[in-house]
Parts: structure tokens; C-alpha cells; sequence
């Protein structure tokens, strides 16, 4: 159907062997392909990282904000521009979201500044989203937190790789958490990883994660423990082999596949130049490292969005809206509205995602560009 697809895997034989060696070990979840690949993505964190790897990005932000104590009467300070699970999360403990605005139309993540206005007594932690892998100002959000007492979570998910300061996203938070969803940099289908520096919020993640248990099947397997204990009530939240196989491999392809998202990404922010495209964050630091997870344009004010996703339809091409507001969903309408956060309006009114993904070709970029500048005339 797709001529260009929004995104395409990066795989090749690696990850089929990967897989086929879990099959053949007969063991299939919880076992040595987890504990190498939570202590691989920790070296990748920098090192000083609990990392524990789960079921998928929701699963880690549920186990955030439970370790994080929240709770009904609680708020926590989200972005207006994010996926809709930052918001469940929180919702779904019984404590209340609140929304923080972009700090401009050409930054389009959250701030220290946007985050202080929320702030009111019952603020109890904020999730900060490096949205499309641009990381947010750390130094200035975590200072902040820390003032006034509140757990940091960093939402990962768009930004595996990358950094601020010479410091990997990921290990600003007191706790952070990533998606490994099908279209994430580091893909594995499903999964996720919840990172903390935090010896105690490290062990009662662990207890989250699997039913409460001091010990796994893997223990008793191997004789280190004949039964167990149940230390607190706890989900099933636990990450199977085979993904984990995956896991490793795509952590080893992560760095040149994202370099290749950073040319892309250049790529088109100079066949955009001069049009009425804009794209968002051309004022990064030189201390900022993206990730270039999507590639977001902003649209002109009178052009019929539709109308130009059809057009592009047309020629072959998909793309995608990253995000509707929260406002526009049932669940959300009543408690939210555009007026209190009118720079991700008006984000949410134009912005269009176009296909990216490490195996694009410098030709498929040009043929997005051309089909995108004739839709619009």
C-alpha cells in the first residue's frame, strides 16, 4: 500500500538468531537473556542504573508513579503535547493530572518554567517527555523538582541515546522509564525498562514487577531457593526472553541507527528550508543530543491538515499525528481544554509526522519533500 511507510523495522538476521536461540534453550521468560539485558542497558545508561526490564512503556510508568507513592488527592504535572499514557497512569492510581504547556512553537517540550506554574500543594511528581528524542532541560527541571520535594520521572520513550550535558536521558530522573514498542528506536514489539539510581525504589520495582515475589522461577530453577515470599502486593509486569534477545541486539544497532535518523533529519530540515514548513527545535544546545525518534513539521495555519494527509495517501506516503490533544478524547474532554495550554494547541492544530526510520534512502526523503511541497500548492 505504502511507497514509503511512517516507519520501518531494523532488522535482519541478528534478531531472527536471537530468537531462535531463546527456543532452543527451552526457557522463555525471566532468565539470562533478562539479567544481560538490563545490565547492557545500564552500561548504556552510564552505569550507575538499576535497570529493570518489563512488559511495555506503560507497564514502567505504572510501576513509576506506585514506587513514586502517588496517589488519590495527588497531582502530577505532565505535558499538554504527549501519548495519552502519561495521563492514564496517573488517572488510574486515582490522583489527578495536570498539564504543562510547550515552551514555544519552535521548542515543544516542557520547561522549568512551564512546570513551576503548575505547581500547587498537592504536587507530588512530574513526568518529563523528551518529545520526538529532544531532550528537555534537565538541569533547570531537576532542580526544580528538588526544591520543592518532587519525584522526577523521565518519559524515555522517544529519546533512547539521547543526552544533555554529556548526561544519557535516562539518568536525569529519580526514576525513568522506556518504551520498546514497535516503532521505537530500540524496537522489540512490546517491552519497556524502568531505570532508578535508588537501591530501595530499585528493589520495590522488582517487587512490582512480578506478583510481589523475593524470588523467580529462575532461582528455584537453578537451586538458589526452594520457595518464596511475598514482600508486597505486586503486578506481572515481567519482560519473556525472546524479547530481551531482541533487546541486546537492538541496543547494539542503536547508536548508528540513530545517527542515521540525525542525517535524515538534516536531510529534510534543508529541503524544508525556505518553505512554508517549519520544523521544531532549531535552536538546540550544543550540549543537546536528539535521539530523532519522528520527524514533526508544523504546517501553516490555513492549510487543511486532512486534506494534505489524504493527498499524501495518495502519492504513496503515510504519516501520522503525533498527538491529538488530550482534550479531544472522551475520557479527557471534560477535565481539559485548549485555553490552558494555547502553544500546544496550536502544535496539536498543524503538526504532521512524516516517515522516518534508519534504512530511509536520501531519495525517499526527497520524493516526502517533493509530495509534501506539491500537496500544499
Amino acid at each position: 500500500m505504502w511507497k514509503i511507510q511512517l516507519f520501518k523495522l531494523n532488522y535482519d538476521s541478528r534478531e531472527h538468531d536471537a530468537v531462535s536461540s531463546v527456543i532452543k534453550s527451552g526457557w522463555l521468560t525471566m532468565g539470562d537473556k533478562i539479567i544481560a539485558f538490563e545490565s547492557a542497558f545500564s552500561t548504556f545508561l552510564g552505569g550507575s542504573s538499576h535497570c529493570i526490564a518489563v512488559s511495555n512503556g506503560t507497564a514502567a510508568l505504572h510501576m513509576a508513579i506506585l514506587a513514586a507513592g502517588v496517589g488519590p488527592g495527588d497531582e502530577v504535572i505532565i505535558p499538554a503535547l504527549t501519548f495519552v499514557a502519561d495521563a492514564n497512569v496517573v488517572k488510574m492510581v486515582g490522583a489527578t493530572p495536570i498539564l504543562a504547556d510547550s515552551s514555544s512553537l519552535d521548542d515543544w517540550n516542557i520547561s522549568a518554567k512551564s512546570i513551576e506554574r503548575c505547581i500547587s500543594p498537592r504536587t507530588k511528581a512530574v513526568i518529563a517527555v523528551h518529545y520526538a528524542g529532544f531532550p528537555c532541560e534537565m538541569p533547570a527541571i531537576s532542580n526544580l523538582c528538588k526544591q520543592h520535594g518532587l519525584t522526577l520521572i523521565e518519559d524515555v520513550a522517544h529519546a533512547p541515546g539521547a543526552s544533555f550535558a554529556g548526561r544519557s536521558c535516562g539518568d536525569w530522573g529519580d526514576i525513568s522509564c522506556f518504551s520498546f514498542f514497535s516503532n521505537k528506536n530500540l524496537s522489540i514489539g512490546e517491552g519497556g525498562m524502568v531505570a532508578t539510581r535508588d537501591d530501595a525504589v530499585a528493589q520495590r520495582l522488582r517487587y512490582l514487577r512480578s506478583h510481589g515475589m523475593t524470588t523467580l522461577t529462575l532461582d528455584r530453577h537453578k537451586g538458589r531457593a526452594i520457595t518464596y515470599d511475598v514482600a508486597e502486593p505486586g503486578l506481572n509486569y515481567r519482560m519473556d526472553e525472546m524479547r530481551a534477545a531482541l533487546g541486546l541486539v537492538q541496543l547494539d544497532k542503536l547508536p548508528a541507527g540513530n545517527q542515521r535518523r540525525a542525517e535524515l533529519s538534516m536531510r529534510y530540515r534543508t529541503r524544508l528550508m525556505g518553505s512554508v514548513i517549519s520544523m521544531p527545535f532549531n535552536d538546540q544546545s550544543s550540549d543537546s543530543y536528539s535521539a530523532y525518534h519522528i520527524l514533526p513539521v508544523l504546517l501553516p495555519e490555513t492549510v487543511d491538515r486532512t486534506v494534505v494527509i489524504e493527498a499524501m495517501k495518495a502519492k504513496g506516503i503515510q504519516t501520522s499525528i503525533h498527538y491529538p490533544p488530550f482534550w479531544s478524547f472522551t475520557a479527557y474532554k471534560e477535565q481539559f481544554s485548549p485555553g490552558t495550554c494555547p502553544v500546544t494547541t496550536e502544535i496539536c492544530k498543524r503538526e504532521l509526522t512524516l516517515p522516518l526510520f534508519p534504512t530511509m534512502t536520501d531519495d525517499e526523503v526527497d520524493y516526502v519533500v517533493s509530495s509534501l511541497l506539491e500537496c500544499l500548492k
